[in-house]
């Protein structure tokens, strides 16, 4: 449709607009080719530029064309050349018939009767009236530029019906209300809150790190919580950010224990092999791995109001790595777990937590 009003538009502004259009789209066709690599789309962008430089330079003609106009040759009458010859042909019988007076004149013969006189040059055409192609051309980008203004704005200023998913945002799960912060975070220098722990996590890329690129967050929270059993003595702010697949939580526990501690607990209990605990170090901390089950609850609201009792849920595995370089107490914990109980490799989460704990320490360090 846009086609054929194009084609009944006049020259000065169908093609300024064929040039408009073809720039724009072939340089962000091609743009979008460069940066995503896309050879298709290169070869999409190449047809739209060169459709611009043909009409550019039918353009360029046309101007040419107007600057320096072709003369207009003046017909030459055919019977003014043929008849000119005439009158000195005539002056000869009457310099003879001068000269022998006494011969009585001959009777006069009937002939051709004289060719008529030839008719006058037409006069050249009156040129034609001069359209102002600039305010043509004016008027189409103009026109053009309208219609883009329309299209960009109209999403933003029309209610949108997309129901496409976006990722989860910390700021969806704060409440209206500011709850004020534990007593145990102003007693704790340099302690996070949850929110700051949340916007550290939810980071765009997080998905990759656990090998599931195409996934996006369905739920991003933040908890201004304190450690069980310490009477609210003990800051410990979690986030936690869930996938399809997986579900990531990080907290930071600011008590006095340290990784070396926690690692002799198990070898205390005996179960350091059933847990799969193998220390390592992340960012020149040290820092151990640990696997152990997560809790299951089921609550059924139906009239019966049945509800099963807690029970065991998928293996987590959990990455705890120390506040500081000497392990002088507190860690940061990274754990994933996910509902069929598939776990990434322990190389995913030492890539999260070298991408994410920097972020926290800077946090920590204000």
């Amino acid at each position: 449709m846009l086609g054929l009003l194009l084609r009944f538009l006049p020259f000065w502004v169908r093609e300024p607009l064929y040039i408009l259009i073809g720039s724009v789209f072939g340089v962000r066709i091609m743009y979008i080719a460069v940066d995503d690599h896309d050879w298709k789309a290169a070869g999409i962008g190449t047809v739209f530029l060169a459709f611009t430089a043909i009409r550019v330079h039918t353009v360029i003609k046309a101007l040419r064309a107007r600057r320096n106009p072709a003369p207009v040759p003046v017909p030459t009458p055919a019977l003014a050349q043929t008849q000119a010859p005439a009158p000195a042909a005539a002056q000869a019988p009457a310099q003879t018939q001068a000269q022998v007076p006494a011969q009585p004149p001959a009777p006069a013969v009937a002939g051709p009767p004289p060719a008529p006189a030839p008719a006058p040059a037409p006069a050249p055409a009156a040129p034609e009236k001069d359209h102002n192609a600039w305010g043509q051309a004016l008027a189409a980008f103009g026109v053009f530029g309208a219609l883009v203004a329309a299209i960009w704005l109209g999403p933003h200023m029309l209610p949108s019906d997309d129901n496409t998913s976006h990722p989860a945002s910390c700021s969806d799960s704060k409440d209206t209300e500011h709850d004020k912060l534990p007593k145990a975070y102003a007693r704790t220098p340099g302690a996070v809150t949850g929110d700051e722990l949340c916007e550290a996590l939810n980071r765009p890329d997080l998905a990759r790190l656990l090998g599931t690129p195409g996934e996006t967050a369905t739920t991003a929270y933040g908890n201004n919580g304190t450690a069980a059993l310490t009477d609210g003595k003990v800051a410990e702010p979690e986030a936690q950010v869930e996938f399809d697949t997986y579900t990531v939580n990080l907290s930071a526990s600011y008590n006095h224990l340290s990784t070396a501690q926690y690692v002799r607990l198990f070898d205390i209990a005996g179960d350091r092999a059933e847990k799969d605990v193998r220390t390592v170090k992340v960012l020149g901390r040290p820092a151990f791995f640990s696997s152990d089950h997560t809790m299951k609850f089921e609550i059924d609201f139906s009239e019966e109001h049945k509800s099963a009792p807690v029970q065991q849920g998928p293996l987590a595995r959990s990455l705890s790595i120390a506040l500081d370089r000497k392990d002088r107490g507190g860690f940061y914990d990274i754990t994933v777990w996910s509902k069929s109980g598939t776990l990434p490799p322990d190389a995913a989460l030492v890539d999260i937590a070298e991408k994410v704990l920097p972020t926290v320490l800077e946090r920590s360090a204000r």
